[in-house]
């Protein structure tokens, strides 16, 4: 019996062409492993080696005809120093008190993410999301995932999923309260990943695909020094690339 560690346990599909979310005019497709329960944490940190990442139970990584623009990207956490304005935004919200938790469900949880979803990405789809679809994105894994919140005097403002793996951090998805003047929460949050994956010694956050030309994904690369997964192979990303 193959293990579910070896990733000749599993089995890859590419999907039909899809509208790209982040490149207008473009169409994508997915490199879908399947299944995903045979996914355990060890398997997913090579799989991750490799590219993919992971949206609710489904483990994907982007296998686009004429397009390679989505770049798996990591910070190493060590040799990370912050900017000026990461510095800033740091200073800013040291007031939040972060508990790790295991996934679970709260009805404030749900009521920040609709108020996210509508004022920072209205008319995209997840904003419509009833509770069912917002559990099965955000709080079923099979992995070593962690639930954080952020609080300030006790009123929830922030709330981060975190999968955990052989050699760092992957960042899940974040929601915080979009209705804050001049807070720089979504700063914070991937500041605050880097301190904890220094306390865990471990090596890198993985913040997901940058994307150069896509506004909404092109900002990762301020956190420096940084590597993306090009040809196969980690190399070294940087503000100017």
């Amino acid at each position: 019996m193959r293990s579910a560690h070896d990733p000749s346990a599993l089995n890859f599909y590419l999907t039909a062409p899809y509208p790209c979310s982040y490149l207008p005019d473009l169409d994508a497709r997915s490199q879908l492993a399947t299944p995903g329960h045979l996914v355990s944490p060890p398997l997913y940190s090579k799989l991750m080696q490799q590219g993919f990442r992971r949206s609710g139970t489904f483990i994907y990584r982007p296998y686009c005809d004429n397009c390679c623009a989505c770049v798996q990207m990591r910070v190493i956490s060590k040799k990370f120093h912050p900017n000026r304005a990461q510095r800033r935004a740091w200073n800013q919200h040291g007031r939040l008190v972060a508990t790790l938790h295991p996934l679970q469900d709260k009805t404030e949880y749900y009521e920040l993410y609709r108020r996210y979803q509508q004022v920072r990405h209205p008319n995209g789809g997840m904003d419509k999301e009833d509770r069912e679809a917002y559990q099965g994105f955000l709080l079923r894994s099979h992995l070593d995932t962690l639930l954080v919140e952020f609080r300030d005097d006790g009123i929830l403002r922030m709330v981060s999923i975190i999968d955990c793996l052989a050699d760092g951090l992957s960042s899940v998805y974040t929601f915080f309260d979009p209705d804050l003047p001049r807070a720089q929460l979504g700063v914070y949050n991937v500041l605050w990943q880097i301190e904890l994956c220094k306390k865990l010694d471990l090596n890198f956050v993985y913040l997901g695909y940058w994307i150069k030309d896509s506004r909404k994904m092109s900002y990762k690369i301020q956190y420096q020094p940084a590597e993306g997964l090009q040809d196969g192979l980690w190399k070294p990303i940087r503000l100017n690339f």
